[in-house]
């Protein structure tokens, strides 16, 4: 009998800059989402020129990718200026869809870039059924939910809605209701709706209880685990890579990755993985299990604790950053592969960080490939034997006994 198969959500990357676009897209992203010099709310990443956006929509398009432009801020009137001539560019360049929560902007992309599809961002918190057709009707393909729709929520609001629907799945989670939020604008004096977050919710604060007599008094907070609380309200990181079932069945077009400004390590990885495990359960969702390669995969590149956000209910201290993480990534980011000598087995790599001989590393690339093993030899650009690679981007090359390719990349095991 043949394999039941079920549609195929697109796994939506992040791509901060164009190396990590062409990186998203050949670690299996089926689209991935940038930033221009304007209108977005990473103001620090690596954004877009209109030139980097056409190359990029033509690497996309060349590899049946897609490409979305984030343009999300909250616009004040100072904001507004262009913005025709912006989302005309953005067309122009061959760019898939804009990524906008301003209504004032949405009307601007409509009218004034006729053909540019307009995606509804996150930030608009759209957290009912009702919300979805309002937009759908004025015009927009699709809508980012609110990060704190739950599982449940989604499958009754695609019963009666045919829009698209996208839903954040992995990364970092904001603590203001759908990234709303001017703690950066009180304390940094940048505008967290207009692409200046300083991310001060990460911080640590020390806490003071200043009784009648004025007498500042330090209180040491604790965490649910008893240690020092370091953190007051670091929201942990979001994983959905073990309920892939859950969101496919509940009707989730678009399975997206946060992270324009993470690196390349994390985000080759995090496509890779969702990209293996989305495909693996639609191609025969009857006997799909869950790779627990894949979640150790995700842990070595975590920056915080995993949780599934708001999916399955509110989340409670278990889901905030106390102390010091339970668990630690224990892979470091060394290099990409540049070549690869089947007849001599010598792999040449152009190395991020700092390894050498004695090190266990792993290669793996697009496809989940991976073959793990020990340095044993380490030579220059100049094919002198070293014992180091040191420097910042330095070719060398060492022997690697099963073959390898380019664009794949190189990690060490840091355990002891």
């Amino acid at each position: 009998m043949q394999a039941i198969k079920v549609k195929h959500p697109e796994v939506l990357a992040p791509a901060g800059t164009p190396e990590k676009l062409r990186i998203a897209i050949d670690y299996g992203a089926d689209a991935v989402y940038i930033g221009g010099d304007a209108y977005g709310l990473r103001s620090r990443a690596g954004n877009f020129s209109f030139d980097e956006m056409r190359e990029g929509a033509e690497y996309a398009h060349q590899h049946n990718a897609k490409v979305y432009v984030a343009a999300n801020i909250v616009a004040h009137e100072q904001n507004l200026a262009g913005a025709g001539e912006f989302y005309r560019q953005v067309r122009d360049a061959g760019i898939d869809a804009v990524i906008v929560s301003d209504p004032s902007l949405i009307e601007t992309a409509i009218t004034e870039a006729p053909g540019l599809k307009v995606h509804l961002s996150t930030q608009a918190s759209a957290t009912n059924y009702e919300t979805l057709n309002f937009w759908q009707n004025e015009g927009l393909e699709r809508v980012v939910l609110a990060r704190e729709v739950g599982i449940d929520e989604i499958k009754e609001i695609r019963q009666h809605t045919d829009v698209q629907i996208e839903a954040f799945v992995h990364g970092a989670m904001c603590i203001g209701y759908s990234g709303r939020c001017v703690l950066s604008n009180h304390l940094s004096l940048r505008d967290a709706n207009r692409g200046g977050c300083a991310q001060n919710c990460r911080w640590k604060y020390d806490l003071f209880d200043i009784p009648d007599n004025g007498q500042k008094r330090e209180l040491l907070g604790h965490g649910p685990d008893g240690k020092l609380e370091e953190f007051s309200m670091s929201a942990v990181d979001m994983s959905m890579i073990e309920h892939i079932p859950d969101l496919v069945e509940a009707g989730v077009d678009s399975l997206k990755i946060e992270g324009r400004m993470k690196t390349v390590h994390y985000v080759s990885t995090v496509a890779n993985v969702y990209s293996k495990a989305v495909r693996s359960y639609c191609e025969d969702p009857e006997n799909y299990q869950l790779d627990p390669a894949w979640v150790d995969e995700l842990w070595k590149v975590a920056q915080r604790e995993l949780s599934t956000g708001f999916y399955y209910g509110m989340p409670d201290e278990n889901f905030q950053l106390f102390g010091k993480r339970r668990r630690m990534p224990r892979y470091a980011f060394v290099g990409e592969v540049l070549a690869y000598d089947e007849t001599t087995k010598q792999v040449t790599v152009q190395q991020r960080n700092n390894f050498g001989v004695g090190d266990t590393i792993e290669f793996y690339g697009p496809n989940f490939a991976h073959h793990t093993q020990q340095v044993t030899d380490l030579f220059d650009d100049k094919d002198r034997a070293i014992e180091r690679a040191p420097h910042a981007m330095q070719i060398v090359h060492f022997t690697c006994d099963a073959p390898v390719k380019p664009g794949d990349f190189v990690r060490a095991n840091e355990e002891k």
